[in-house]
């Protein structure tokens, strides 16, 4: 199994759409059904600006899956949204990390 990067990147206009409860409660539930998507969250410049972006860390077997899972989000919106996936390999395997 392959460790994978997905960085998000938004337009202004995924405001609205994180603003809707509704498509962000079918996201959120969406990333529970899915345990190959380890970590995930929204990325914002300082602490107290707009989200402008996410994160992803998924474990899969090639970059095929990673694209499905990233397709089938309701939170991607292709006029709002786009990414770059990367192949990831985590530094002192042995340490354990809580977030």
């Amino acid at each position: 199994m392959q460790r994978w990067v997905v960085i998000f990147k938004d337009t202004d206009g995924m405001l609205d759409i994180r603003a809707n409860k509704e498509l962000r409660d079918q996201h959120v539930a969406y990333a529970k059904e899915h345990p190959e998507l380890l970590i995930g969250g929204g990325l914002k410049p300082e602490p107290e600006s707009e989200f402008c972006g996410a994160m992803w860390i998924v474990e899969a077997e090639n970059r095929a899956e990673v694209e499905s899972l990233i397709l089938a989000d309701p939170f991607y919106v292709t006029a709002h949204r786009s990414f770059e996936i990367f192949t990831w390999g985590k530094i002192m395997e042995d340490k354990t990390v809580t977030l």
